[in-house]
């Protein structure tokens, strides 16, 4: 059972935590409050995870199945050492909405397999080689471009279904933005999903919701299960998701083991190939690609509960809900002008996340390798730059992706064997940069004699 990750210690006496304690992976408290704790990361993780499907077509009973699914999975294969829930990845909307236009939805469903086989095999090249690699393929300039890129790549979509519903997409960002900044803990936390709450009352009252599959739907029934297709051509699409998911996965399991203060990197490549093994699942059967979920990660940290104990409950508890086709149809009511609003603020954040992964790791633009990664990556895939070979089609995220990657390793390969680049990649802690910047202009000053 304990290879399994799913023998726990009681913590205490099951009922309370201690102010300074944590409750550990490998422990749990009292199974009332365990199942409590798990409820309350479906809660977390809900919004993010449907809104994926939703906004790409895709049936949401089946997304949370697997999620359920997955999340289990995840925790047997990193023999519950990685506490962590397995939702929908907004790094595949793009790539499935893309591809689903010239493939359809199965040709999508191809794509997020072999996202997640790759993922799989990188995972496994982790566990046997360490992550060191992986931070000299993508360092922060490149990894925070990527990251970037993918949600500015979806703006026209976002303002598409805004412009479907603009009063009420209006209130949902604007619930989603107060409700951030009013409260504290795990509702601040649940911004975007109270924001859809309060935008779905208003579509209510102004007529533009419909329920009438909803009410044709039966009370219990097997989600709506569908086979994929494989195309050459949805490998430019969604070969550029893995490295996201790859610098997402990693930064997860880090932001876990700096909480409960245990080394993780041992199970790090695990971490990635049960992620893998998931999505490969869930493109078999009709989900969405998966990434492990920092929402929950959050809920972690305002409970101080990191047992995996709790993401069992979760898991199996989605798998519940999945079997209820009348409560996936009353998912999939949620209209344009709602997700117009919400999506306005998740596809910002993913590439503000990108922007953050430059700052946390102090990334120097004024070396001309880092700002013309970025640049460069970023225009393709805000714009969207698209080259046809054949029968592959390579859009922004996929060329803005390479070029980063391109650039980067080529004008450092030339730069170090010209030496002509002397700025460091990274700013030196301390003083701002116009101070350094100052100082610098100082020293190459000649001094009068």
């Amino acid at each position: 059972m304990s290879m399994l990750g799913i023998k726990w210690k009681l913590h205490g006496t099951g009922k309370s935590i201690k102010p300074g304690h944590v409750v550990a992976p490998d422990e749990r408290l009292a199974w009332p409050l365990t199942i409590g704790v798990g409820m309350q990361h479906v809660v977390a993780m809900f919004g993010a995870t449907f809104l994926v499907p939703i906004i790409t077509g895709m049936p949401p009973a089946t997304t949370l199945f697997f999620s359920g699914i997955g999340t289990l999975l995840f925790l047997v294969i990193t023999k519950g050492r990685v506490p962590s829930y397995l939702g929908s990845s907004f790094a595949f909307i793009a790539p499935i909405m893309a591809s689903q236009q010239q493939f359809g939805v199965p040709g999508a469903l191809g794509g997020v397999v072999l996202a997640g086989a790759t993922l799989a095999l990188v995972g496994a090249i982790v566990q046997k080689f360490g992550a060191g690699w992986i931070n000299k393929l993508m360092p922060p300039i490149v990894t925070g471009a990527i990251v970037a890129l993918i949600g500015l790549n979806l703006a026209p979509a976002a303002k598409n279904n805004f412009d479907a519903a603009p009063v009420t997409a209006v209130v949902t960002l604007a619930t989603i933005i107060l409700v951030s900044v009013l409260f504290r803990g795990i509702l601040g936390r649940l911004s975007i999903l109270v924001g859809v709450v309060v935008g779905y009352l208003v579509a209510m009252l102004r007529g533009e919701v419909s329920y009438d599959k909803m009410e044709a739907a039966a009370w219990i029934g097997l989600p709506q299960f569908q086979t994929p297709e494989f195309h050459v051509g949805v490998l430019g699409l969604f070969v550029p998701v893995v490295l996201v998911l790859v610098a997402e996965n990693i930064g997860h399991v880090k932001s876990v083991a700096a909480m409960t203060g245990q080394n993780l990197d041992g199970v790090s490549g695990r971490a990635l190939m049960a992620d893998g093994a998931a999505t490969v699942l869930a493109g078999f059967g009709g989900g969405s690609g998966t990434t492990t979920y920092a929402e929950n990660i959050g809920v972690m940290a305002a409970t101080k509960v990191y047992s995996t104990a709790a993401y069992w409950v979760a898991g199996v508890f989605a798998i519940l809900l999945s079997f209820s086709p009348k409560f996936g149809e009353l998912i999939a009511t949620v209209p344009a002008g709602v997700l117009g609003g919400a999506a306005t603020m998740l596809y910002g954040m993913i590439g503000i996340l990108g922007v953050k992964i430059w700052v946390q790791n102090k990334v120097n633009f004024s070396n001309p390798v880092n700002l013309t990664t970025a640049a460069v990556a970023l225009i393709i895939g805000i714009a969207d730059y698209t080259w046809t070979i054949g029968d592959l089609t390579f859009t922004g995220i996929a060329l803005g992706s390479a070029a980063a990657l391109v650039i980067y390793h080529g004008m450092k390969a030339i730069a170090k064997a010209r030496g002509t680049v002397a700025e460091p990649e990274t700013e030196h802690a301390g003083l701002p940069p116009a101070a350094k910047a100052a100082i610098n202009a100082a020293k190459r000053t000649p001094k009068k004699r």
